[in-house]
């Protein structure tokens, strides 16, 4: 993949795939999202390999999705706490769970519940201006240029 020519060019997937777009980045914005906030609970949850934790890590915050902070000098250590725009990504992990659960959940999957009230939480894409699903609506393609 081109990644400069995708991260400049008009397609919002495209740019957003390439900060987010592979499953070890996925799945630590995920884990943040539950609350882990330092490496030894990252690399703990899902098993990763540190020198490919660090390089996410980086790139995480580099693209603006997590925010480090010192939160030792001696030892140095640093956490990772989701940033707005990091937290703007969650509802999307959440519609991928949902997707993921739907069409690959043979043999049970994990779910999303309320924690106030223990309720099934069902995620679903609508369209913000007439609460349509995404999925119902026929959409097309305007580029930067057109109307």
């Amino acid at each position: 993949m081109d990644a400069e020519k995708f991260s400049e060019g008009p397609c919002p997937v495209a740019r957003a795939l390439l900060r987010v777009g592979d499953a070890w980045s996925m799945m630590i914005l995920r884990d943040a999202g539950y609350g882990a906030t330092r490496f030894d609970q990252f690399r703990q949850s899902l098993g990763i390999a540190p020198n490919i934790l660090t390089r996410r890590l980086a790139a995480l915050t580099e693209a603006g999705l997590l925010e480090k902070s010192r939160y030792s000098e001696r030892p140095p250590r640093d956490e990772y706490v989701l940033t707005p725009k990091g937290r703007d990504f969650l509802p999307v992990l959440a519609a991928i769970g949902a997707w993921g659960r739907e069409h690959f959940g043979e043999g049970g999957t994990s779910r999303f519940v309320d924690a106030e009230t223990g309720a099934p939480v069902e995620p679903v894409v609508v369209d913000r201006a007439t609460g349509r699903p995404l999925g119902e609506i026929r959409i097309r393609l305007v580029m930067p240029d057109e109307r």
